[in-house]
């Protein structure tokens, strides 16, 4: 068997503008699977500070992303701290600025609207300079069109688009879907993956069906 990719590498290949992103995470309640990348010329190491905004973990959301994602340059996750209180007359963050302000108004981020965690699946391809908003979950096998704005879930194995994203069309038909769920081949042993990866590259979709039919059979 030839030499596997190591996970928990920093930079896997001799390019340098492409990280395994687990290995570039520092904050507590950011949570990415193994092999997921980010892609970036200036610096992919960056993405906790300049991609996954207003990230205030005592607010508790989460960021999950799963194993296998392919993350564009630019992409950005907002956080559910960027927004601002909703319930009342006025938006406007009074308590941030101290003083009287702040003695006269509620605690800010108790008032903010809590949308949950953000979850992305697996195998999931992040087209450049999308954004994500709180609390969406993305369904493994999606794709996310470059420049999109996600504001509600995707389901898995489908493609979206667009400024709000909306589904422009499903990858494959419904039972070809159900069985790459049942599937789960990101979470095969390196070994077993490799050996299956003509599977997954393989271009004609009804052989790749049969043969992910044989395999869920084995």
């Amino acid at each position: 068997m030839h030499r596997l990719p190591d996970p928990n590498t920093l930079f896997p290949n001799g390019y340098g503008t492409t990280c395994f992103l687990k290995n570039a995470i520092t904050a507590p309640n950011i949570q990415v699977g193994d092999y997921t990348y980010y892609d970036d010329a200036e610096d992919p190491t960056a993405f906790e500070r300049k991609n996954v905004l207003f990230n205030w973990p005592e607010f508790g959301d989460r960021l999950i992303i799963g194993k296998f994602c392919a993350i564009a340059s630019g992409v950005r996750f907002m956080m559910g701290s960027a927004n601002h209180r909703m319930c009342s007359v006025s938006t406007y963050p009074f308590a941030v600025f101290g003083g009287a302000w702040e003695e006269n108004t509620p605690p800010h981020l108790s008032q903010l609207p809590f949308k949950g965690d953000t979850v992305v699946g697996n195998d999931v391809w992040i087209g450049r300079k999308a954004v994500i908003m709180p609390g969406v979950k993305i369904g493994d096998g999606a794709i996310i069109a470059a420049y999109s704005v996600v504001t509600r879930n995707v389901e898995p194995y489908t493609l979206v688009g667009g400024n709000p994203a909306r589904l422009i069309r499903r990858r494959f038909d419904e039972a070809l879907t159900e069985m790459l769920l049942k599937l789960r081949w990101w979470d095969f042993k390196p070994e077993e993956l490799a050996e299956f990866l003509p599977v997954l590259c393989d271009g004609n979709l009804e052989a790749a069906r049969a043969a992910i039919r044989a395999k869920l059979e084995e």
